[in-house]
C-alpha cells in the first residue's frame, strides 16, 4: 500500500456506543495499526435532533478504555479537521452545488403532502413508490421546471431538498473486501436527497465528502451500509475522485442466532451491550456497561475481535494480546456471516484475563469493597489472599464470597454441613486439635499443616473426622482454600478464637 492508510469511525452522538459499534471502531484500529496508518474519530452529528448531551464524551472515554484511542478526532486537532460535522457545516453547500453544476443532482420541492399521496397511489396499485428515473421527470423538481421557475421558488423561500441524479441503466461492478464482487444495476436505486432544506446535508453527502477530504483510504463499516455502497461509489464518480476500499463487516447477532443483538437481549439475559454504563441524561434510566460489570479492557476486547474474525491457517489460537491482534488481523480473515454473541464465553475470556491481572491492581479494587464492611486490611495482607483465592473468581465482585472468612469470623454455620461434619465425639477431637496448635510457636502453612496432620496419623483418627470440622469452625461451611493457609493467614490467636466458637455452639 503506497499510499499511507487512513480510517475512520464515524458514529453518531445520540446515545451510548453499542458493542457492535465498538468493535467496528476495534477492526479500524487494528487494521490502521498494522499498516502503519492512522485511525481518525469522526462525530456525525448533522442531525441535531438527534444529538444526545454526553454521548460524544462517553465515545471518547469508552475508546481510551479498551485502549484502542484515536490518532486524530476532536481534542486531537491535525490537519484534516475539524472532526465534528457540524463544525464542517459551511463546506456541503459548496458541494452540492457541485452536483447540481454538473447535472449529478437537481432540486426537488416536492412537499410531505404531496409525497405521501404519491406513495398513497402505488400502493393502492399494489406498487412501491420510488423516487428515481423512472418517475422525477413527472414530479415537482427542477428537471420538470424551468430554470427561470427554479430560482423563483428558491428566492420565494420554497422549501426544498437537493437530491443525487442517479444513472437511468448501468451495471455497477462493486468491490467489497469481505463479499468480493457485487453487481447492481441503477435502475433500482432511488434519487437519494444529499442536502435538506435546512441547509444540513444528510448523511450520504457529508460521508463522502468527508472521508475524501480527509484522506481516508479504506471505510470499515457495519453490514447495515451495504445497501448504501452502490450510490457512495456513484457520487465519488459524479465528483471525480477515487474512491476508498470498503469493507462491511458482518452483524453481531442475539445468542439464539436469529436478528441483530440489542439492549433487550442484554437486559432480558443479564449481560451489558455498552461497554460503559450510561445514564440517560432525559429518563435517568441507567444501562449496564462492561466495565461498570467488573470486565477488564482485554476481555472485551478478546471476546470483540471473534465476532466476525479469526486468524485462520487452522489456528485454534483464543487468546491474543492487542498487539497480537494487530499483528495477526487481516480483512481477508473477517466472516461474511453474522457472529453470535455467547456471554458464556465472555465470562470465560473474563476469568482468563482475570488470572492473568497483577494481585495489586486486583487488591487496589478489593480495597474499596473491603472499607465498605468496616475492614482495615494491609494491601499486603489482601494481595496474599487474592493470590489464594482468585483462581474460581471471574470478577473482582467474586472476591468476597470467596475470601471473606479471611477477614471475619463466621457467626454463623452451614446446617447441611454441621449435621455431617459435627458428631458426637467431634468437640472433644477439636479440644485435642486445638490444644494441638497452641503449641505451634512457628505459625506457617507448612509447619501447621505437618503438627496437626502428624496428630492425626499418630492417633489414628479418620482425616475426614478432624478436617472438615476444623474447616467448619474456621470457614462457616465447606469452602475455601487450603486450611493451613487459612489458618496462617488469620493467625493462631483469632485460629483458636474460631474454634472455640464453633464448640460452644456446635457441641
Amino acid at each position: 500500500m503506497s499510499q499511507k492508510v487512513r480510517v475512520r469511525f464515524a458514529p453518531s452522538p445520540t446515545g451510548p456506543l453499542h458493542i457492535g459499534g465498538v468493535r467496528t471502531a476495534l477492526f479500524n484500529y487494528l487494521f490502521a495499526k498494522k499498516h502503519g496508518g492512522d485511525f481518525v474519530l469522526r462525530i456525525e452529528d448533522t442531525d441535531q435532533n438527534r444529538y444526545v448531551e454526553g454521548a460524544e464524551d462517553y465515545i471518547v472515554e469508552a475508546l481510551n478504555w479498551l485502549n484502542i484511542p484515536y490518532d486524530e478526532g476532536p481534542g486531537k486537532e491535525a490537519d484534516a479537521g475539524p472532526y465534528r460535522q457540524s463544525e464542517r457545516k459551511a463546506l456541503y453547500r459548496k458541494y452540492a452545488d457541485k452536483l447540481l453544476a454538473s447535472g449529478n443532482a437537481y432540486y426537488a420541492f416536492d412537499t410531505a403532502e404531496e409525497l405521501t399521496e404519491k406513495r398513497a397511489e402505488y400502493e393502492a396499485r399494489k406498487e412501491t413508490f420510488i423516487y428515481n428515473w423512472h418517475n422525477r421527470k413527472k414530479l415537482n423538481n427542477s428537471l420538470t421546471l424551468t430554470e427561470e421557475e427554479t430560482k423563483q421558488k428558491i428566492e420565494s423561500g420554497e422549501a426544498y431538498v437537493i437530491r443525487f441524479k442517479a444513472p437511468e441503466n448501468e451495471d455497477l461492478h462493486l468491490k467489497d473486501e469481505i463479499r468480493g464482487d457485487i453487481n447492481v444495476n441503477t435502475k433500482v436505486l432511488d434519487d437519494k436527497v444529499l442536502f435538506k432544506s435546512d441547509g444540513m446535508p444528510t448523511y450520504h453527502l457529508a460521508n463522502i465528502v468527508d472521508d475524501h477530504l480527509m484522506n481516508i483510504t479504506h471505510v470499515i463499516r457495519g453490514e447495515e451500509w451495504l445497501p448504501s455502497l452502490a450510490l457512495h461509489e456513484l457520487l465519488y464518480k459524479a465528483f471525480g475522485w477515487e474512491a476508498p476500499k470498503f469493507a462491511h463487516l458482518p452483524l453481531i447477532l442475539k445468542p439464539t442466532g436469529k436478528g441483530k443483538l440489542s439492549k433487550r437481549d442484554g437486559d432480558k439475559m443479564g449481560f451489558p451491550v455498552f461497554p460503559l454504563q450510561w445514564k440517560d441524561p432525559k429518563t435517568g434510566d441507567i444501562a449496564s456497561g462492561y466495565r461498570e460489570d467488573g470486565y477488564l479492557p482485554q476481555t472485551v476486547i478478546n471476546m470483540l475481535v471473534f465476532l466476525g474474525w479469526n486468524e485462520g491457517d487452522g489456528t485454534e489460537k483464543e487468546i491474543y494480546t492487542l498487539d497480537e491482534l494487530t499483528q495477526a488481523f487481516s480483512l481477508s480473515h473477517v466472516s461474511k456471516g453474522g457472529s453470535k454473541f455467547d456471554p458464556e464465553k465472555t465470562k470465560w475470556f473474563q476469568h482468563h484475563y482475570l488470572q492473568e491481572e497483577d494481585n495489586v491492581i486486583l487488591a487496589e479494587q478489593f480495597l474499596p469493597v473491603l472499607r465498605e464492611k468496616n475492614i482495615d486490611a494491609a494491601l499486603t495482607y489482601v494481595e496474599e489472599v487474592i493470590e489464594t483465592i482468585k483462581e474460581r473468581a471471574t470478577f473482582v465482585s467474586d472476591f468476597w464470597d470467596l475470601s471473606s472468612f479471611y477477614f471475619v469470623a463466621p457467626t454463623e454455620f452451614d446446617a447441611k454441613a454441621a449435621k455431617k461434619a459435627w458428631k458426637d465425639e467431634t468437640s472433644d477431637i477439636m479440644t485435642s486439635v486445638k490444644n494441638i496448635i497452641t503449641e505451634v510457636d512457628n505459625f506457617e502453612q507448612e509447619n501447621l499443616q505437618d503438627k496437626v496432620k502428624g496428630w492425626i496419623t499418630n492417633e489414628g483418627i479418620g482425616f475426614g473426622k478432624v478436617m472438615q470440622p476444623l474447616r467448619l469452625s474456621l470457614v462457616g461451611e465447606m469452602k475455601g482454600p487450603d486450611l493451613f493457609h487459612i489458618m496462617a493467614s488469620i493467625g493462631k490467636e483469632e485460629t483458636l478464637k474460631r474454634i472455640d466458637f464453633a464448640i460452644a455452639n456446635l457441641g
